[in-house]
């Protein structure tokens, strides 16, 4: 994916000038890779464009290239707020999970709000948005979560890295290469988009079933399972690790829940759950599948975090 492009011509001088309307994608596809967070990725979007248009139209006219100039602004405006970020989570209730990605097109037999020009619409559905991976993007500094992304994911060469991270070249470079280890030494070998559609499926119904013996069929030994709920939902406040545990308490959960319906729906690009009461979304089901068993479950109850997925 290219991000340094971007018009050579004039611009014009409006917020919603079509010219500017394609650097917009992009862009958020950049913040949302670093934040872990839609709304915040949009929040930066909108502030780059505020200080573009806040340029003399001298200076605007001097900048060959917006959509880099805009992306420079973006990555900066995103690396601040990974660095406050640390600070936040330290008084974060229970665990944090980054905000899952939805897939508004899914949702239209329900009319669950409007998908036309959704921000959701804008990030680019692959292996870099897949929860798993945002998860361990989140372990990174802020420094190599930019460092890595900018250059492995969106291919910035490192002398722009470095305008950026406020580094030398070759600090940035070792930033990077500090991320992909860290990329490396959590990644599986995953399984087939359609093979983990079938194992979420299978998950839903022995969870529906409350049969714990299919439940721990399907978790890996070692599975954990962690939830989000920020202090504004019910959640457990430490992960559930194992398979036992982890199938008695989704049993347990079951009992407690009160005619709620499990949707199979598109999460962060690979096949998730949702949980509903009503026409209310109360969870986000993210999962990581290797050799046909689920490794981590991400339970998202923040409503917060659910709003892209209201409409």
């Amino acid at each position: 994916m290219k991000i340094t492009g971007g018009s050579d011509e004039p611009v014009a001088r409006r917020p919603d000038d079509h010219l500017l309307e394609p650097e917009r994608r992009a862009l958020a596809n950049v913040a949302y890779r670093l934040l872990g967070s839609l709304t915040e990725a949009e929040d930066a979007v909108q502030e780059a464009y505020t200080r573009w248009f806040a340029l003399p139209e001298a200076r605007r006219d001097a900048i060959s290239s917006p959509g880099a100039w805009l992306t420079t602004v973006v990555s900066r405006i995103c690396l601040d707020q990974l660095r406050s970020a640390r600070v936040r989570r330290e008084r974060y209730v229970g665990e944090w999970i980054p905000e899952p990605l939805p897939v508004r097109a899914e949702w239209s037999e329900l009319s669950l709000g409007s998908t036309a020009g959704d921000p959701a619409d804008h990030i680019t559905l692959d292996e870099s948005v897949e929860m798993a991976f945002l998860v361990v993007l989140d372990s990174m500094t802020p420094a190599e979560r930019v460092a890595f992304m900018l250059h492995d994911v969106f291919r910035v060469p490192f002398s722009e890295v470095a305008e950026i991270v406020g580094r030398t070249p070759g600090a940035c470079r070792e930033l990077a290469s500090a991320g992909r280890r860290r990329v490396a030494a959590a990644r599986n070998h995953g399984a087939a988009a359609p093979r983990r559609a079938v194992i979420v499926r299978d998950f839903r119904q022995a969870w529906q079933a409350k049969d714990v013996d299919a439940l721990v069929r399907l978790l890996d030994p070692s599975v954990v399972a962690v939830a989000d709920g920020g202090g504004r939902a019910m959640a457990s406040p430490v992960p559930v690790q194992g398979r036992e545990a982890v199938a008695e308490f989704l049993v347990r959960l079951a009992g407690l829940a009160d005619r709620l319906d499990l949707l199979e729906r598109t999460v962060n690009g690979q096949p998730g759950l949702v949980a509903m009461k009503g026409r209310d979304i109360l969870t986000v089901y993210a999962f990581d599948i290797d050799d046909d068993l689920i490794q981590r479950i991400w339970a998202i109850r923040n409503p917060d975090k659910l709003r892209p997925w209201a409409g």
